[in-house]
């Protein structure tokens, strides 16, 4: 009712059905567009979450990605919801890949008796070494809607990582799908930033 009082029934169809074409029908493609573009495929490490499986293999066989990228899909993928997070690392950049996945050490490292609402393909975190020689250990990690993973997942994170002197060295690389609000609610997660900067 708003959309056809603002506008004409005409045109906020015509709107409706461009987003509904170009969001849900032509997702896939239209993705595969922008991570092909020059904004991003210039990029030394993307990472994506909410990913299906079926996307990472066409993504594996378009020429422009796989000889630009490693592309690193989580060991334990979830082919039900088909949401995974994934990681593209340049190879130029990072010549030997992922050296190992380490999403087991992170998730071993949640805070005993604190339930994490983390599903399976929600956390993929690996190690890569550039190609001077610096360790890294990078992370994609999608959220839950209410963010309440967000804080337990970051500091399993930095747990893990500081617990294990193979690791001790590695620059840390994270990009989340954090899903914190402004301001905390019951049952909401408040934003990440500050709790962010003790590390």
């Amino acid at each position: 009712h708003i959309m056809n009082t603002v506008t004409t029934p005409d045109e906020w169809q015509g709107i409706k059905s461009n987003i509904v074409e170009n969001l849900n029908k032509k997702k896939v493609p239209r993705t595969f567009e922008i991570l092909e573009s020059s904004t991003y495929i210039g990029s030394d490490i993307i990472t994506l979450q909410e990913v299906s499986g079926s996307f990472i293999d066409q993504a594996k066989n378009r020429p422009s990605l796989d000889k630009t990228f490693h592309i690193i899909g989580p060991e334990n993928m979830d082919s039900v919801r088909d949401q995974n997070s994934v990681i593209f690392l340049r190879k130029e950049t990072f010549p030997d890949g992922a050296s190992a996945e380490i999403t087991s050490l992170v998730e071993s490292s949640f805070e005993q008796g604190v339930t994490v609402p983390v599903a399976k393909g929600d956390i993929l975190a690996i190690t890569t070494t550039d190609r001077d020689g610096v360790p890294f250990v990078i992370a994609s990690f999608h959220g839950d809607t209410n963010g309440l993973a967000t804080k337990p997942v970051l500091t399993a994170t930095m747990k893990a990582i500081s617990s294990d002197s193979n690791l001790a060295n590695h620059k840390l690389i994270f990009g989340l799908d954090a899903n914190t609000y402004e301001k905390a609610k019951p049952g909401k997660q408040q934003d990440v930033l500050d709790f962010g900067k003790h590390y």
